[in-house]
């Protein structure tokens, strides 16, 4: 689904390149989390693959294709939910819609109320942001990104500034998205235990420049629930993603 091939890009402020000749390969279906030290690089990543940053070299390919000239192919959900406040949630679902056009208003409103209703937020398309709690509005977010109609979703910590059963609850709702649709995601999250909870593979940064990122399977079969995390096998894994984090956030 997505594959870097020796892509190398470096912030006009900085002297060195900061992702520099990094490879790898996400599959279709998976849900891969990507961990590492804060600004180490993980966001970057995201943002060359939506081309909102220019690679300096190298090449990045969505479906065995060039992202050189393409639209539409991923959908993307930074940390915030960015939802706007002077739209009303179903304003803000329909975005994505409006933007690629070809549906009349009735056509679109029909597909907002189905999302909503998948995301468990139906009857809140008049509601105006404001007035959902935290979680309402990341599944709105999570709902607006699906809408873009991209088989591969980039998803940079969405549930970082939610407390902490908030963040369990949403964790537990986006796996069983997950399991039902089985898009493809890339998740960027500090949190190792969030990562081994959801992902079929996790990649390290262990350096910064990013010239690699080390895969490792988790060993939890889906449909998972959070027992899985008292399996020793996980408790040893969380154990060596820590170790590896620690070593990265010192060099």
């Amino acid at each position: 689904m997505l594959e870097f091939r020796d892509v190398t890009f470096q912030y006009e402020v900085e002297d060195f390149n900061i992702i520099d000749s990094l490879s790898f390969r996400v599959e279709k279906g998976e849900f891969v989390s990507i961990i590492g030290a804060s600004g180490c690089g993980k966001s970057t990543i995201f943002r060359l693959t939506n081309q909102l940053l220019p690679m300096k070299s190298g090449e990045i390919l969505v479906n065995g294709r060039s992202i050189r000239g393409q639209k539409g192919y991923c959908g993307y959900m930074p940390q915030r939910d960015l939802l706007f406040p002077w739209r009303t949630i179903g304003e803000n679902l329909r975005l994505p819609l409006e933007i690629r056009g070809g549906l009349s208003r009735a056509e679109m409103d029909e597909r907002v109320d189905r999302a909503l209703t998948h995301v468990g937020l139906a009857g809140c398309r008049d509601k105006a942001p404001s007035e959902l709690s935290g979680g309402m509005r990341q599944r709105a977010a999570f709902a607006r990104t699906v809408l873009t109609d991209s088989e591969l979703l980039l998803l940079d910590e969405p549930f970082s500034a939610l407390d902490f059963l908030t963040r369990i609850s949403m964790q537990e709702w986006l796996l069983g998205q997950w399991e039902a649709d089985r898009p493809t995601i890339l998740f960027i999250t500090h949190d190792v235990e969030e990562a081994l909870f959801l992902s079929n593979r996790v990649l390290v940064c262990e350096e910064t420049p990013i010239r690699r990122l080390t895969s490792i399977e988790v060993p939890a079969g889906y449909p998972r629930t959070r027992a899985c995390l008292a399996d020793p096998k996980m408790i040893a894994l969380r154990e060596t993603l820590i170790g590896m984090l620690r070593k990265e956030g010192t060099a």
